[in-house]
């Protein structure tokens, strides 16, 4: 078994909320100063800058995780992580496909950037990436799965965006093994101690990415078997 400190649960500047700061680069940089082992990528609705920071996290040697946050229909945030970025770009087109699409307004929502991993803006994504797609919170689970992925929901103790904000409570019988507590959110009235829980930032600042307080145990130091602890019960 490998002991790691993580965070799994990061936003780069291609999220619209995301600070410009929040280059792939300077993310992995931050890991590095913070003393990360392990991190993902989770932008909304897209995986589309994990290339960038997958190349500059293999020359720091941080363990990298292509991941997504997708927003469902029911407006639930679903936390999405793929083996490799082959399959995660692949999710992608799939997802973009799924976006309800509208035209960014970036003097309101924000940029919405792709780098490469020299951190030089390579792309800008036109359509606004924070809004619902027409995937079901039932649908999100079996659709990352057919992608050799693992999907959890995000954040369940805040009020927005949550399963427990929005369904109110956790299905009867969950298509996940696994769920994501954010740190500062409100107090969690549902019994979920049969579930694994991961602690991330939800980071949208440099700053906010998680120190190394959180840790996670896997057989060996690798995304499949992060995919495979977070899937199995």
């Amino acid at each position: 078994m490998v002991k790691l400190s993580y965070d799994l649960h990061i936003h780069s500047c291609l999220s619209p909320c995301g600070d410009e700061n929040m280059t792939p680069a300077n993310i992995v940089g931050m890991a590095v100063v913070k003393e990360l082992d392990l991190i993902a990528l989770t932008d909304h609705n897209s995986c589309r800058n994990t290339p960038a920071a997958k190349k500059v996290a293999d020359e720091y040697g941080i363990l990298f995780v292509p991941g997504i946050e997708i927003t469902t229909q029911e407006d639930i945030h679903v936390l999405g992580y793929f083996p490799t970025v082959e399959k995660a770009l692949k999710f992608d087109e799939y997802v973009y496909e799924k976006l309800i699409k509208r035209k960014n307004k970036a003097e309101i929502f924000g940029n919405q950037y792709i780098y490469n991993e020299e951190d030089q803006i390579v792309g800008e994504e036109e359509n606004l990436l924070i809004g619902a797609t027409r995937l079901a919170f039932d649908e999100v689970f079996d659709a990352v799965d057919f992608y050799g992925g693992v999907a959890l929901p995000a954040h369940i103790n805040k009020v927005a965006n949550s399963l427990l904000g929005i369904l109110g409570a956790v299905p009867k019988k969950p298509k996940f093994n696994s769920i994501e507590v954010f740190g500062e959110g409100t107090e969690i009235k549902e019994d979920i101690s049969s579930f694994k829980i991961i602690r991330d930032s939800d980071a949208h600042y440099l700053e906010n990415i998680n120190e190394p307080i959180n840790n996670i145990e896997l057989k060996e130091r690798s995304v499949e078997a992060l995919i495979d602890y977070l899937k199995n019960t």
